[in-house]
């Protein structure tokens, strides 16, 4: 993960409390049938959390090859 396209401010805290910061290196393991959420993996630890199309929005990904 890049960073954040926050310029009006409107990015949830949720995503920055959950320990997604800049330079988080993530893997998508899912997403929910009709639009649901993704389903992500990150950390030493193997955090697993859910993130929402609004909140995921916010987030500026590089993949790595």
């Amino acid at each position: 993960m890049l960073g954040y396209e926050n310029d009006d401010l409107r990015m949830p805290n949720k995503i920055i409390e959950m320990g997604l910061l800049p330079e988080t290196v993530f893997k998508i393991l899912y997403q929910a049938p009709f639009k649901g959420p993704l389903y992500i993996e990150f950390g030493d630890e193997k955090s697993r959390i859910a993130l929402r199309e609004e909140e995921a929005q916010f987030i500026i990904v590089e993949t790595l090859s």
